[in-house]
C-alpha cells in the first residue's frame, strides 16, 4: 500500500467517515487490540460509531509508516478528549474536556484487492489526563 494511500484513510477516519471503511476494511477483516477483538466492517463501524466517536473527539497521527504489497506498519498515537461529562464511557467515567492518549504500533495485513484483513494493535502507553492535569498510565486499554 502507498503511504498517499493510506493517509487518505487515516485523514478520513479522523473526519469520522466511516464510508472509509467500506473502502479499506475487507469483509472478513480480524481486528486484535489487547483483549479486544472483533470482524469486518460491520465491527468497525459498531466499534467507532457505538462505543468511541459519541463520547470522543478522536484524533490519530502516524509519525512512521512502511509498507509492502501485503503489509503496512506505523507508529501511532491517537489523542482521545472527552466530549462531555459520562458516567459510562468505553474508557469508563470522563469528564468533558479529559484526555487519553494511546501510544503504540499498529500491523496490516492487506488482501489482494487492497484492503486490510487482519489488524494487530500493539500497545505502548496509554495515559489518562484529568481535569487538574494529572497523568495516570492505565495500562493496555482493552
Amino acid at each position: 500500500m502507498r503511504e498517499e494511500r493510506f493517509r487518505d484513510y487515516i485523514r478520513r477516519f479522523n473526519a469520522q467517515d466511516d464510508t472509509a471503511f467500506d473502502e479499506f476494511i475487507a469483509p472478513d477483516m480480524h481486528m486484535k487490540n489487547g483483549t479486544l477483538e472483533f470482524t469486518g466492517v460491520d465491527g468497525m463501524k459498531h466499534h467507532y460509531n457505538e462505543l468511541i466517536w459519541p463520547d470522543f473527539v478522536e484524533e490519530l497521527t502516524v509519525p512512521r509508516f512502511v509498507s509492502d504489497d501485503g503489509h503496512a506498519a506505523i507508529q501511532m498515537h491517537t489523542h482521545f478528549t472527552a466530549k462531555y461529562d459520562a458516567a459510562d464511557s468505553l474508557f469508563g467515567s470522563v469528564h468533558k474536556g479529559e484526555t487519553f492518549d494511546f501510544d503504540g504500533v499498529i500491523m496490516y495485513d492487506i488482501d489482494a484487492s487492497g484492503r486490510f484483513n487482519d489488524i494487530l494493535v500493539a500497545y505502548n502507553s496509554f495515559v489518562h489526563t484529568d481535569l487538574d492535569g494529572n497523568r495516570r498510565d492505565l495500562g493496555i486499554p482493552h
